[in-house]
């Protein structure tokens, strides 16, 4: 296991009405971010919101390439980004305790915080495929060529973890300043990881190790 300590690219935020940051996801031009009543798009070259969806979003937010997802309480909407129109919900597996969600190879990826697991759940129906254990409380998830990472709060330390799918264990730790946690998180498919600040209101850009 290699551990590094983070590479803080850029900081966005706070911005203004924002308390909190939940999930994290980019839709290839912008970041999506939860902030408890409204979803919003930031463009990360600018840092300026672009706009916002009034809906619940206390928790995880993912993209397909398509529509958005949104973890609200124990449900999670799609939603699309056009109209802000929800189209359909399935259920949450963690029933409310869930935190991190992304879309990789046809599924949603769900976080539930205090259980230390990560769900990939059927997109359609909410079905749990398969269940992956960690040994630290998850937050935001996200794949990336083939990899799974995950941010992890717990008291005043935070950092991100590469897992192996099969077996959970840890392949590489990316250790957070002290006092800096992470709540949502997402790739831009590249050399960046979007990591939601939580009650900081920020969101910031880490580089990904190659």
């Amino acid at each position: 296991m290699t551990t590094s300590k983070a590479d803080i690219l850029r900081e966005y935020g706070p911005f203004p009405g924002v308390e909190q940051v939940h999930g994290v996801t980019f839709d290839g031009k912008a970041v999506w971010f939860a902030s408890g009543d409204k979803v919003n798009a930031l463009d990360p070259d600018d840092g300026r919101v672009l706009r916002t969806i009034d809906l619940s979003a206390h928790a995880g937010t993912a993209y397909d390439g398509r529509h958005l997802f949104q973890i609200a309480e124990d449900r999670i909407h799609k939603i699309d980004p056009a109209s802000g129109a929800i189209v359909s919900t399935i259920p949450a597996p963690g029933n409310g305790g869930d935190s991190g969600l992304t879309w990789a190879e046809g599924s949603l990826w769900v976080g539930e915080y205090r259980s230390r697991q990560i769900h990939e759940i059927d997109p359609e129906t909410g079905a749990v495929l398969r269940t992956i254990q960690s040994n630290r409380m998850v937050t935001g998830v996200t794949w990336v060529d083939g990899e799974l990472w995950h941010g992890t709060w717990e008291g005043e330390e935070s950092d991100l973890r590469h897992l192996d799918p099969k077996t959970g264990a840890v392949l590489d730790t990316i250790v957070m300043p002290a006092g800096t946690g992470v709540s949502g998180l997402e790739s831009d498919g590249a050399d960046r990881f979007f990591c939601g600040g939580g009650n900081s209101g920020k969101i910031r850009a880490i580089r990904r190790p190659r």
